[in-house]
């Protein structure tokens, strides 16, 4: 591990000699590689000199000991002693994380997909609520929400909505909210009371650049057609809704939510390639099928992954078995506590995977 990381800090100096030159700028692509590998080398480096600068104290401490006999000195290299001691175990497991492979997609935007599933109209109410608790989530990050696509049900629900979080980082938060929610409660439209089970699905893709994913005009067809539903932010009333369906996958794409054609043509063809990445992510996944299940966030979209239970004010995550009572708040978009949690267990997932190939 040292060697690798006393090769990072050579590694940084390199890059920050390149970022000098004069003639850097002038050429953008390099100028943005270079800073974002200096933005990516940073922290690591900067843990690994406050690792060494503890275990120099450590050194410095040791020999006072053996050297003082001043009982008040003696005392202070203990402190520092003990001090420098713990931080070093600390950045120790921080350098272990920090070194950790990173997945390629975590810098990307995000494109999510909400789906109503089993629950007719109930479930397209939660999905509709689940798509605030988003909005306001990225919100809170200073994120950047673009809504793409959204059938809507005239009593305020949602059978599917689509939206882009622009913002630093959004893949690598926002990936562990990819599955099957569900929801217990009773009804708004339920007379008797009785507590019924909703789910709704979540898909979460990173966005895909134009290089990353190739697609062939011949293998589009592209309809133009008025734009229709309840109403809202999702309809107009010119023909510039866009479909998009490419004969290779089958998959069919929509956008209606711009009043100009070609920008809900721009919407469906990013929205195209993001589920054509997504499909080759996938597959990705599918062949290194233990590393699939060793990391937490990028397993079966059918999977169960949380309940919002109302009555009882709770919501569980099912991967980490975490708890919280504070549904209300979490609804208003307060996840980081779950997330932070995912976070933690596939980092300590990923460790176990890399200590048992060391």
């Amino acid at each position: 591990m040292f060697d690798k990381l006393e090769d990072l800090v050579l590694r940084l100096e390199e890059v920050l000699n390149q970022l000098s030159e004069p003639d850097v700028a002038s050429d953008p692509e390099r100028f943005r590689k270079l800073m974002k590998e200096q933005s990516d080398l940073t922290p690591i480096v900067n843990a690994y000199k406050e690792y060494k600068q503890n275990q120099q104290n450590i050194e410095e401490s040791l020999m006072l000991l053996d050297e003082e006999s001043d009982e008040e000195m003696r005392e202070l290299a203990k402190e520092e002693l003990n001090d420098s001691k713990a931080k070093v175990e600390e950045l120790e497991d921080k350098l272990k994380i920090l070194l950790l492979p990173k997945d390629p997609n975590d810098d990307k935007n995000v494109i999510v997909e909400i789906r109503a599933g089993a629950g007719g109209d109930e479930a397209a109410l939660f999905a509709a609520e689940i798509y605030r608790m988003y909005v306001h989530y990225a919100e809170g990050q200073r994120w950047k929400v673009e809504t793409m696509e959204c059938e809507e049900i005239g009593i305020g629900g949602m059978k599917s909505v689509t939206f882009m979080v622009t913002g630093q980082g959004a893949y690598s938060v926002m990936k562990y909210e990819s599955g099957v929610h569900r929801v217990q409660r009773v009804p708004e439209t339920e007379s008797g009371g009785r507590i019924h089970t909703s789910t709704i699905s979540v898909a979460v893709m990173p966005e895909a650049e134009e290089v990353e994913v190739e697609i062939d005009e011949k293998d589009i067809r592209i309809d133009v057609m008025r734009a229709s539903g309840n109403g809202g932010q999702c309809v107009n009333t010119t023909d510039s809704a866009v479909r998009l369906t490419h004969y290779p996958s089958g998959i069919v794409v929509y956008s209606q939510t711009e009043k100009s054609q070609l920008q809900n043509k721009a919407k469906a063809f990013a929205l195209l390639r993001a589920k054509l990445y997504d499909i080759e992510c996938q597959k990705a996944h599918d062949a290194e099928a233990e590393a699939r299940r060793s990391q937490i966030g990028t397993g079966d979209r059918s999977e169960k992954i949380r309940t919002y239970n109302f009555p009882q004010g709770r919501v569980t995550d099912h991967r980490i078995g975490l708890t919280l009572y504070k549904l209300d708040k979490i609804m208003n978009g307060d996840i980081q506590e779950i997330i932070d949690g995912c976070i933690a267990a596939d980092q300590a997932a990923k460790l176990v995977k890399m200590n048992e190939e060391g």
